[in-house]
C-alpha cells in the first residue's frame, strides 16, 4: 500500500502547511480521495467555534472498517494485521492476518447485533488488552454502534457514572484481566457497577483469566458460547453498516476541571482521515513496517495508534497486554527484538521509570530493528530524551515528541520522524492543518517575545482539523463551555506552550484545574469530590506538584474532623476511598492534614498558594494580605509532607 499524502521532505512539510492553511477544503479533499467512500461528500468543510459546529465531508457516506479492513484484503490479506504479546512470555503469542482479523470482527458484529444491539446504541467495553477488546471496538464500528472504552483501571463507581452518562444498554468485558503480577477482576467489578444500572440489557462476558464469575442468566452470557450461535447458524459475513460522515463514531470520557467526567464524541469520517494522515507522515511509516505502541486501548492513544490509523493505513501494529517492568524491567527490548519492532510509541513515564532500573535490562538487547522511537502523553524532560535517544535509539532514531489530547483525536503538535527537525523536550511545528496561537489571560495574541526571543502563553487553535471534538456526549453546552468559550472563536487546549522564532512549540503543561499524572489526565475536582465522601473528610484542596517518575503528583490537603491520633491510617482510608470511587490511577501521592485552607473572603481557595507550597516553595507566595485568615498559610507551610 502506498501513501501518496506521505511527506518526504522539509520543503514537502512547508509546501503543505501552507496548502493546509489557505487551502484547507483542497488539501484534505485530496487525501480524502484516497479513501474509500459509500458517497462522496459535498462540501470538505463547514463551521463555526460560536455553537460550536464542525462538520467535515459533509453529505459523505462510508463505513470506517471497509477502510480498516475490507479495502485490504485484495492485496494484504496475509499481512499481520495485529500481532499479541501477551502478559506472561511463556504463553504463546497470536498474530492476526488482515484476513483473519475482518472475519472476526464480522463473527463478532453479528454477536452484537444477535444480541439486539443496533446501529446508534452505545456499548461500553471493559476488557484487558487482549485482541478481542480491538475485535470489539471494531465490531461495533461495523454495525455503526457507539464503542465507549472504559480502561479496565477504573472502579465501579467510576464506569457506573459513565454507563449512566452514555445509558449505555450493552457491555463487553472479560473474567478479568492479566497486567503484570496483578489479576483484575473485571466481571466483578462490572457486576458491582450494574447494581445502580438495571438499564443495562447485556453482558458479554470474554474468556482470559478464568476467575470464577458471576453470571446472571437473562443478563450474562460467554463470548464463545455467542460465537459458536452465529457459526451455527453460518453467519460469516457481516456487511458494513452505511454511516454518515458526522454519525458519532466512539464517545471516550476524559477528567475535566468539575468532578463529572466528560464524553469525548469523535465523528466517522474525519476522525478517520486524521488518524490515518498522523500515522502516516509523524511515524515515516513504511509499508512492513512493524508498530508498536506501548498505550492502552482504553485511552486516546489506544484507540488512534493502535487500531483505527494503523490498520486504517495496512499496517501491523502491536498489542501488549502487559507492563514494561515485569518479569523484569527489559520486557519492552525483549518484545522489540523478538518481533524486530520498528516503531515504538510510548510515554515518557515509562521511560523515566526505565530509567530507574539502570542500564542493565538493555544488555544484550539488540534493538537494531528501531527506525523510530516516539512520545506521547506528556512533555518529556531533556534528562529521559536523552537516554531514549542514546541507549534506545542507539543515536540512529529520530524522536518524534508528540502533542495532542483525548479531544483532539490525533497528534497537533509534532515533529516527522527524519523530516522536520527534532528538540529535547520540544513538540516543535504543527502538523499540516493545525493552526496554534498563544494568547494572555484576555484572549490578546501574544505579539512580544522575552529576552531570549520566546513567546510564552495559553495554547489555542484557530480553525477545526478534521479529527476536531464534536459534542460532549448529551451536552452539546458542555462542549461549548469547556472548550470554546474561554476565547471566542478559538479552541482553548488549556496548556500553556512556548514558541520560538522559528515556530517551534513547548508544551509547559496545565494551565487549569487538570493534572497529567503519567500521562492521564486527572481533575482536581473529581479527586477533592472522591476525598470528600470520606465520612472523616470536612474539605479537601488538590493540587500538581513535581514527580521524578509520573511528571505530575497528586499533592491533597485534607481537613479532617478526627484522625483517632493516627494520622496513617486515616491516610490509608482516604486512599482506600479514593481507589473505589474513580479507581487507583487517581490515589494522591501526598496528602497533608491541614486546619485550615487558605480562602479569599468570597470563599475561593488560593490554589495558587497551595501549589507553590506542594512545590517547595515557602517564601514567594505573593500578597496573602486579602485571604480570610492569613495564618492558615503559616500553618499549612510548617506542616508540609
Amino acid at each position: 500500500m502506498s501513501y501518496p499524502y506521505q511527506i518526504k521532505s522539509l520543503e514537502a512539510y512547508h509546501e503543505a502547511y501552507k496548502q493546509s492553511v489557505e487551502t484547507p477544503d483542497n488539501f484534505w479533499g485530496d487525501i480524502a480521495s484516497h479513501f474509500f467512500w459509500r458517497r462522496k461528500w459535498d462540501s470538505v468543510l463547514e463551521w463555526n467555534f460560536t455553537e460550536p459546529k464542525v462538520e467535515w465531508f459533509k453529505g459523505a457516506r462510508l463505513n470506517i472498517t471497509e477502510n480498516c479492513l475490507d479495502r485490504h484484503l485484495d492485496t494484504l490479506a496475509n499481512r499481520p494485521a495485529i500481532i499479541w504479546e501477551p502478559n506472561d512470555p511463556a504463553e504463546h503469542h497470536r498474530v492476526l492476518t488482515y484476513k483473519d482479523l475482518h472475519y472476526k470482527v464480522c463473527q463478532f458484529a453479528n454477536v452484537l447485533k444477535n444480541n439486539g444491539v443496533k446501529k446508534g446504541d452505545r456499548v461500553c467495553i471493559y476488557m484487558g488488552m487482549i485482541p478481542e477488546l480491538a475485535i470489539a471496538v471494531l465490531a461495533c464500528a461495523r454495525i455503526g454502534a457507539i464503542h465507549s472504552v472504559i480502561f479496565g483501571g477504573f472502579s465501579a463507581q467510576s464506569i457506573a457514572d459513565r454507563l449512566i452518562d452514555a445509558n449505555a444498554e450493552y457491555i463487553v468485558t472479560c473474567d478479568g484481566a492479566f497486567r503484570g503480577q496483578k489479576d483484575i477482576p473485571l466481571k466483578s467489578v462490572i457486576d458491582d457497577a450494574l447494581i445502580g444500572c438495571r438499564f443495562v440489557k447485556r453482558v458479554i462476558v470474554c474468556t482470559r483469566t478464568r476467575t470464577p464469575v458471576s453470571m446472571i442468566k437473562g443478563r450474562d452470557v460467554w463470548w464463545e458460547d455467542e460465537i459458536k450461535k452465529i457459526e451455527t447458524l453460518g453467519m460469516t459475513t457481516c456487511p458494513a453498516e452505511e454511516m454518515d460522515a458526522e454519525d458519532p463514531l466512539f464517545i471516550l470520557y476524559t477528567s475535566g476541571s468539575t468532578g463529572k467526567p466528560k464524553g469525548v464524541v469523535h465523528a466517522c469520517a474525519g476522525y478517520m482521515i486524521y488518524t490515518n494522515y498522523t500515522f502516516v507522515n509523524v511515524f515515516q511509516y513504511k509499508p512492513g513496517d512493524i508498530h508498536f505502541c506501548t498505550a492502552d486501548i482504553g485511552w486516546i492513544t489506544g484507540h488512534s495508534y493502535i487500531v483505527y490509523g494503523p490498520l486504517s493505513a495496512g499496517a501491523t501494529t502491536l498489542m501488549f497486554e502487559g507492563v514494561p517492568t515485569w518479569p523484569d524491567a527489559g520486557r519492552f527490548w525483549e518484545i522489540v527484538d523478538k518481533y524486530k519492532v520498528n516503531i515504538l510509541y510510548t510515554a515518557p513515564t515509562a521511560i523515566r521509570s526505565l530509567m530507574g532500573f539502570g542500564l542493565g535490562p538493555l544488555q544484550g538487547k539488540k534493538l537494531s530493528s528501531l527506525k523510530v522511537l516516539g512520545t506521547v502523553g506528556e512533555p518529556i524532560n531533556e534528562e529521559a530524551w536523552h537516554w531514549y535517544d542514546e541507549h534506545v535509539g542507539k543515536k540512529k532514531c529520530p524522536i518524534v515528541d508528540t502533542w495532542w489530547q483525548t479531544e483532539t483525536g490525533g497528534m497537533l503538535i509534532s515533529n516527522m520522524a527524519g523530516i522536520t527537525p527534532s528538540r529535547p523536550g520540544w513538540a516543535t511545528l504543527p502538523l499540516p492543518g493545525v493552526q496554534p496561537l498563544l494568547v494572555d489571560e484576555n484572549g490578546k495574541e501574544i505579539t512580544e517575545a522575552d529576552e531570549d526571543g520566546v513567546f510564552k502563553g495559553n495554547l489555542c487553535i484557530q480553525a477545526p482539523w478534521p479529527a476536531t471534538i464534536r459534542t460532549t456526549y448529551g451536552d452539546h453546552e458542555r462542549c461549548r463551555k469547556n472548550y470554546f468559550s474561554t476565547y471566542p472563536n478559538l479552541y482553548f487546549t488549556g496548556d500553556g506552550a512556548l514558541k520560538d522564532k522559528d515556530g517551534n512549540y513547548r508544551i509547559t503543561g496545565r494551565v487549569d484545574d487538570v493534572l497529567n499524572v503519567s500521562g492521564h489526565r486527572i481533575g482536581t475536582a473529581e479527586v477533592e469530590n472522591a476525598i470528600n465522601m470520606h465520612a472523616g473528610v470536612v474539605e479537601s484542596a488538590v493540587v500538581g506538584y513535581p514527580h521524578e517518575i509520573k511528571g505530575q503528583g497528586i499533592y491533597a490537603y485534607v481537613i479532617s474532623q478526627t484522625t483517632h491520633g493516627d494520622e496513617s491510617l486515616i491516610r490509608k482510608d482516604i486512599l482506600q476511598t479514593v481507589t473505589r470511587i474513580i479507581g487507583p490511577i487517581a490515589k494522591p501521592d501526598k496528602i497533608q492534614f491541614v486546619k485550615g485552607l487558605p480562602k479569599t473572603r468570597s470563599g475561593k481557595i488560593m490554589r495558587r498558594i497551595l501549589r507553590k507550597i506542594a512545590e517547595g516553595e515557602t517564601e514567594n507566595l505573593g500578597d496573602t494580605s486579602t485571604l480570610l485568615d492569613p495564618g492558615v498559610v503559616d500553618d499549612i507551610k510548617s506542616g508540609k509532607v
